[in-house]
């Protein structure tokens, strides 16, 4: 029996001891480093500056986005002041340009009226002032052409529903997108008075769709 103590039992070849692999955290979720965790506090601005750039990534944000994130995250009230002051002075955070940007974008995909486009952006905490200067933007022609685009799309299916339906479901369709009941009353009366016509106009232009006078009118 030897006396050297009894060797341990090695690994298999090509296998590996320690932590298996698994999918990094969410940057910006619940898992994500925050100001005083791990071996050292960490600066709060210098969080608060990587919290802002990654947000940034890709999309713009208003000031106030920026600020709650940074409140959810943890960073400290006058840390995260400092960073935002610094990231407006060198224009990364522009609540105006996002404003007209937004606004552009939405008006064009979406349709929104002027009141709808001035509500999401009071929802993402743009100052009163600057909303309005964004939705001044939409002229009272371009917000008219916007709804009758609407009120078009819609119509193809509503055909099968009497006008008074008709009437109230893109009524209906058009307050949600923020527009006034005169406005919406208009252009849906328009659309269905059109609609009525070339109806029957078609109907007029079909063989038979009037009386005709038959072969044996003219026999004796």
């Amino acid at each position: 029996m030897s006396g050297w103590p009894e060797a341990r039992e090695r690994s298999s070849p090509g296998r590996r001891r320690g932590r298996r692999p698994g999918p990094s955290p969410d940057p910006d979720g619940p898992d994500a480093a925050s100001p005083g965790t791990g071996d050292e506090p960490a600066d709060p601005e210098q969080v608060a500056r990587q919290i802002c750039l990654r947000a940034l990534t890709g999309a713009s944000k208003t000031r106030q986005q920026l600020a709650d994130l940074l409140a959810k995250r943890g960073v400290p009230d006058d840390a995260a002041e400092r960073v935002l002051d610094r990231f407006g002075d060198v224009g990364l955070i522009d609540d105006a340009a996002f404003a007209r940007a937004w606004v552009s974008s939405r008006q064009t995909s979406r349709g929104l009226a002027r009141r709808a486009l001035k509500a999401e952006l009071r929802a993402k905490g743009v100052d009163g002032e600057v909303a309005d200067e964004a939705v001044a933007l939409v002229d009272d022609q371009e917000e008219w052409d916007a709804a009758r685009r609407l009120v078009d799309r819609r119509l193809p299916g509503l055909r099968r529903v009497d006008r008074v339906t008709a009437e109230r479901r893109l009524l209906g369709m058009l307050a949600r997108k923020g527009y006034g009941a005169g406005l919406a009353g208009w252009v849906i009366r328009e659309a269905l008075d059109r609609e009525h016509d070339a109806a029957e106009t078609a109907d007029a232009d079909v063989p038979g769709g009037q009386d005709e006078v038959g072969l044996d009118a003219w026999l004796p």
